[in-house]
């Protein structure tokens, strides 16, 4: 469903710059694998192309959820809170490990998009009044 009435609530515009931006980010670290693939003197090839290719379908996903969120397509919110809880687990795992600096911000931004995407003037936006 496309609602494309009034202007874009800033609740909506914010996770559709957040999710961007994770895929920017993402993106970075995929370019970093592929330099890192590259460059390796052993690796396990077939383990280092799939982490590889997760990266980038991953940054692929959150840059098109983002797209489709801001043309106000409603069937892209599910996923794009799907991903965003998914971060809950991957920082908790990095808090455990000794990353609490990196672990900490991405449990907050995921609750934060998450949020964003559930809030009710985004709600109004996508049609889900």
């Amino acid at each position: 469903m496309t609602i494309d009435s009034g202007p874009v609530p800033g609740t909506l515009r914010w996770a559709v710059l957040l999710l961007r931006a994770e895929a920017v980010a993402l993106g970075l670290v995929a370019a970093w694998l592929i330099w890192s693939d590259l460059t390796a003197r052993t690796t396990h090839l077939t383990s280092a192309l799939l982490v590889t290719a997760f990266a980038i379908g991953g940054a692929a996903v959150l840059w098109a959820l983002g797209a489709a969120l801001g043309r106000r397509r409603s069937g892209a919110r599910a996923p794009a809170i799907v991903l965003q809880l998914m971060l809950l687990p991957i920082g908790w795992y990095m808090i455990q490990g000794g990353l609490g600096w990196l672990g900490v911000p991405l449990m907050v931004l995921g609750l934060g998009v998450a949020g964003l995407l559930v809030s009710t003037p985004t709600n109004r936006a996508l049609g889900f009044d």
